[in-house]
């Protein structure tokens, strides 16, 4: 029987994208069943004090967040991946940080009507954005960020990770990652961050 995995990602947090590309990875590897998760940052800080200088950039990052949203109701779950594949490309590696430079070609790249890029700026589908953002907050508590992955309905923050591992690496994580969510006692397990995200 395939793993039945939950990942829950904020298509602008270089975290989650590393994370996504490492259970990319073991998908190749593994049989694993991954439902791709809506969350959005400009949410889960809103009423955080937070710097202005990050709380500048929410409308970009809560355009993105609509966009997959919009997408995942109006095309279904299948949408999902592909787009959040086609603008992370563009947004982490790439470097892109003009939304509506990056929103017409991740569109395009995913095969989804262009049309789609107006919901960026509509709040149609926020109660859905807002729900599945809560469905995975609501699995591990209030003060964490993205990603969230759940492994056989087992929820945790993370893993952070930079760069991305590969190979028998990245097969050895997820082996340990799993292990210890296996663990009911287990709640966390953390150190300084040493490095920024390394994309390639």
């Amino acid at each position: 029987m395939p793993t039945s995995v939950d990942f829950w990602f904020d298509p602008s947090c270089p975290w989650a994208w590393m994370a996504s590309r490492w259970v990319d990875e073991v998908s190749a590897h593994r049989d694993l069943e991954v439902t791709w998760h809506i969350m959005s940052l400009a949410v889960l800080n809103e009423d955080k004090d937070v710097p202005d200088s990050y709380r500048a950039n929410f409308p970009r990052y809560l355009k993105y967040a609509r966009l997959v949203t919009a997408a995942w109701q109006l095309h279904g779950q299948q949408a999902v991946k592909p787009l959040y594949d086609a603008l992370g490309t563009r947004i982490h590696p790439g470097g892109q940080k003009d939304a509506d430079a990056v929103i017409p070609a991740a569109l395009e790249e995913a095969g989804l009507p262009a049309a789609l890029a107006g919901y960026a700026d509509s709040d149609e589908f926020d109660a859905e954005l807002r729900a599945s953002h809560n469905d995975g907050i609501e699995r591990v508590g209030q003060e964490v960020g993205t990603p969230i992955i759940s492994v056989e309905g087992t929820a945790f923050f993370g893993p952070v990770i930079s760069p991305a591992p590969t190979g028998e690496q990245a097969l050895a994580l997820w082996d340990g990652v799993v292990a210890v969510a296996a663990y009911d006692g287990f709640f966390e397990l953390k150190r300084t961050r040493t490095r920024g995200p390394i994309f390639g």
